[in-house]
């Protein structure tokens, strides 16, 4: 999944006093809390479709071509609300942001599914992923620490981040055209190991870059309480993209053989 980013606005770091600044804390408390019940509500769909609970909804949604549309509709709604939302609203992007987040719960069922039935897959690169619930364990807490980590210096630093955060939105485009133009040539399982170790720094980067931006959108539109209410929609959405990039790789690299 691809970052989406918006730009709140242009305002000089090095000149936020962010210690004394309740407005800010709440602020970026709400986008926090925003995704953290994200991940949540993503985890409970993603184990109650792939721990087969409920069969029917579990064929249904796994073993029918329904699932190409989770697998490949939040892209979509991403793509179309940068060209159909010129003036969103809380509404429509609090809309947007718990349709991706349970589109993409479908999607993770994939994994709870063979940790379920203690079943492998082999990728197109000939690498076995043998993933358990204690690799998922382990994936969720090593993503949850490296993203809590760079979500604090994005929010501490001095920095202006905005140059290299820009480099990182365009290398992961970037990375995203290679990884498709891959499939006209012969799998590699070294290539797939080198795309994901590259989305996976890429994502590190925008988390911080991200949380920056969120720090210079609030001063930009502090007092606008429809701008900040949207704000932290998009922010809670490009956190929760960049959690579940940095999940799903991480479950990938601890379960190869």
């Amino acid at each position: 999944m691809n970052e989406f980013n918006r730009g709140f606005g242009a305002v000089d770091v090095r000149s936020m006093d962010t210690s004394v600044n309740v407005g800010l804390r709440t602020f970026m408390l709400g986008v926090y809390q925003k995704l953290a019940l994200g991940i949540a509500l993503s985890g409970g769909v993603a184990f109650l479709v792939g721990s087969g609970l409920v069969p029917g909804l579990t064929q249904l949604l796994l073993g029918t071509p329904l699932f190409y549309l989770f697998q490949f509709g939040p892209l979509a709604l991403i793509l179309g609300s940068a060209f159909l939302m010129r003036n969103p609203s809380p509404l429509a992007t609090g809309i947007l942001y718990w349709t991706i987040v349970v589109m993409l719960g479908v999607c993770l069922s994939i994994w709870v599914a063979m940790a379920a039935a203690q079943t492998g897959v082999t990728t197109r690169g000939g690498a076995t992923l043998n993933v358990t619930f204690m690799t998922m364990t382990k994936a969720f807490l090593l993503t949850a620490s490296a993203f809590g980590a760079l979500s604090l210096f994005g929010y501490t630093t001095k920095t202006n981040l905005r140059p290299i955060g820009i480099i990182a939105v365009f290398a992961l485009w970037g990375v995203v055209g290679i990884s498709l133009l891959s499939f006209l040539f012969p799998p590699s399982g070294m290539f797939e190991v080198i795309v994901q170790v590259a989305v996976l720094g890429i994502s590190g980067v925008l988390v911080a870059f991200q949380t920056q931006e969120l720090k210079e959108g609030y001063f930009a539109n502090e007092g606008d309480t429809r701008s900040l209410a949207v704000m932290t929609n998009w922010g809670a959405l490009n956190f929760f993209i960049m959690f579940y990039n940095m999940f799903t790789i991480l479950m990938s690299l601890l379960s190869r053989d």
